[in-house]
């Protein structure tokens, strides 16, 4: 069996769903054609989902196309879940990557093909909604030109554009611009070319392998309202988009979805690399922490492999497959299965918001926890941390739509209402100096812990995170001491002077000692939490905020508005430039000012501007600095 591992993706309300809807009955999966208003979409399954709308968890799909399985992974749209997204670019052999023909190119669109090309996965672009009111057809080639990629190839133009009667008409593919890009990547071409041996099947041919190997982006036109397009862009999907590679070798693969059964039980979505896996043999997965790597054996109690619609069939799960997986208890996303690659860069930045979510009822107090660390298994993202100083439990957002995913799951899944305080920003802190502190064992005037410890501090690069280095000889503690100072090291950091997270500093163990008799695991935990905090009094630590990278195009016109509005805004400008009657600005703002503005910019604009921004760096913040205020 070969496979194609496919993601839709798009900015949020470009079509995703209902693309996939239409792709599944033109393979005749389904019968008809559900709707996202309706809420009986195949991908959009959960309760949630169906209310508002939008995709909120990945879901995947498989119909036939030619001789191949294609793995249909619908993704979210909504910023507020570019984890998901993330969690699903780590599988795909190809995308399709939506355009609406009436919005255009929009903030999510950039982001994503930015990375889908970071990672060298095959692109197509297929323009959506060519039947609406306002529709553009080779104009919107152009605007793709210039605002997100000059690397494609239209396959077809539009006829009755902008009514219920608008369908793609195939084009002369072999134009000049199209002959340009394609000679770019071919020597072979261009002698052709120049020597007037060059017909349509070589330049298909070549088109196809540069598709393929992500080299430029085929764009199709169609509308998954009325069906128009569909036929011509699954065709290129089968033409342009790769199989699965079959690397040969024992079974490897990845887990990039957990998920719970009826009974409550989990289930590992695993993207098979290598080899294959059948129900009840024995599996060796993994996964890199702080303090090593950790790896066990299970047996899966099943397995079933996607071959069409959405509900997978129990079979042995080969290269190229997506496999769910059940009785692997201990599973969590990222895990590897047998040498898959580890994904060691971070695509998107991380959450920048935060909330304190307390259970309505008190009683349920003690449930909340493990409620919110049974979701992060499926988001690890949330990361949902108590403070053992106080009776928060926090979680980490990228918006405010997640709050209501959180509490929606906790009220269906553990019968736990649960309200939020007001969303903060998510500071750092970073060590100011180098600090040193030895305590000797026996020979310090406070509690008594039989240990010997000594740590440096120094601080480190922007973004480099928190080293724990080995200044002595391993062999001189038993390797669970060890483990209880680096892990203590790393949990006292969590909290600086300001409450905020302390990190992009290095802490070197210096010095190490114990009482072979005597000493334990509580001497080293409570030891080290005393040295750390005595290295940061020593250091001191700034507080540094997040902010946002933007662009803004706006009238310019409009600039005695704008301007101000983003000065007000605490904004960084690093470019301005006017072409035409239209100005571009570049530049930072603080995450915490982002909704705001974009709050008040059609006012500023007269409706007439286009804003992206996306996660950059910290700064420094001016004046005194914020507190993580805890309450007791």
């Amino acid at each position: 069996m070969t496979y194609l591992n496919l993601g839709i993706l798009a900015h949020v309300d470009a079509g995703k769903t209902s693309l996939t809807e239409r792709l599944l009955f033109h393979s005749g999966v389904i019968d008809r054609v559900g709707s996202v208003d309706s809420g009986d979409t195949q991908t959009d399954s959960m309760d949630l989902e169906r209310r508002r709308g939008i995709t909120i968890r990945a879901a995947v799909v498989s119909f036939p196309l030619g001789d191949r399985t294609v793995n249909l992974i619908d993704t979210p749209g909504h910023s507020d879940f570019i984890g998901e997204v993330e969690r699903v670019l780590r599988v795909l052999d190809g995308a399709v990557l939506v355009v609406s023909a009436v919005e255009g190119v929009q903030a999510q669109t950039r982001v994503l093909l930015r990375t889908l090309d970071r990672l060298g996965i095959p692109v197509l672009i297929f323009v959506n909604k060519i039947d609406r009111v306002g529709a553009e057809g080779d104009a919107m080639v152009r605007r793709i030109r210039a605002e997100l990629t000059d690397r494609v190839v239209a396959l077809s133009t539009v006829i009755n554009l902008g009514t219920g009667d608008a369908r793609p008409v195939p084009r002369r593919i072999l134009d000049e611009e199209a002959l340009e890009l394609l000679t770019d990547h071919s020597d072979d071409l261009l002698k052709r070319y120049v020597d007037g041996g060059l017909d349509d099947s070589t330049g298909m041919a070549e088109l196809t392998r540069q598709a393929r190997a992500g080299l430029l982006h085929p764009v199709c036109f169609g509308s998954a309202a009325t069906g128009a397009g569909i036929p011509e862009l699954a065709t290129a999907i089968d033409r342009f988009l790769p199989s699965a590679p079959d690397d040969g070798g024992p079974a490897t693969g990845t887990v990039f979805k957990v998920d719970r059964d009826s009974a409550g039980r989990k289930v590992a979505y695993l993207r098979m690399r290598s080899g294959s896996i059948q129900p009840r043999s024995h599996i060796t997965l993994h996964r890199d922490t702080a303090e090593g790597r950790v790896e066990f054996t299970a047996k899966p109690s099943s397995v079933a492999v996607f071959r069409r619609g959405g509900t997978p069939v129990p079979g042995n799960a080969s290269c190229g497959a997506i496999a769910t997986v059940g009785g692997l208890r201990d599973v969590a996303i990222g895990d590897r299965l047998g040498d898959a690659p580890q994904a060691t860069d971070v695509l998107f930045t991380r959450p920048t918001l935060e909330t304190v979510v307390t259970a309505v009822d008190p009683a349920q107090r003690m449930a909340l926890f493990p409620a919110l660390c049974d979701l992060a298994d499926r988001d690890p993202l949330v990361a949902p941390h108590r403070d053992p100083e106080s009776t928060d439990i926090s979680v980490k957002l990228y918006g405010e739509v997640q709050k209501e995913v959180i509490a929606s799951l906790l009220a269906t899944e553990f019968g736990i209402e649960v309200g939020f305080e007001r969303t903060r920003t998510i500071h750092i802190e970073r060590p100011i100096a180098e600090a040193h502190a030895v305590e000797e064992m026996g020979q310090w005037a406070g509690t008594h812990y039989l240990a010997t410890i000594g740590l440096a501090l120094e601080p480190a690069g922007p973004g480099t995170g928190v080293a724990y280095r080995m200044g002595v000889e391993r062999g001189s503690l038993p390797a669970a001491f060890h483990s209880v100072i680096e892990e203590t090291v790393r949990g006292r950091l969590q909290k600086g002077p300001f409450g905020w997270e302390v990190t992009d500093c290095r802490i070197t163990l210096t010095h190490s000692g114990f009482d072979n008799a005597l000493s334990n695991g509580g001497d080293f935990r409570g030891l080290t939490s005393v040295l750390v905090r005595r290295l940061l009094e020593q250091s001191g630590t700034r507080v540094y905020e997040p902010l946002h990278e933007f662009v803004l195009t706006f009238p310019e016109s409009h600039t005695a508005a704008v301007l101000p509005a983003l000065s007000a805004a605490g904004a960084s400008i690093t470019g301005h430039a006017v072409t035409g009657s239209r100005s571009r600005l570049t530049g930072t703002l603080p995450a915490s000012a982002i909704h705001g503005f974009e709050q008040r910019l059609p006012v500023l604009a007269s409706g007439d501007a286009e804003f992206t921004s996306h996660p950059g760096d910290y700064r420094l913040v001016a004046g005194p600095p914020p507190r993580r205020v805890r309450r007791r």
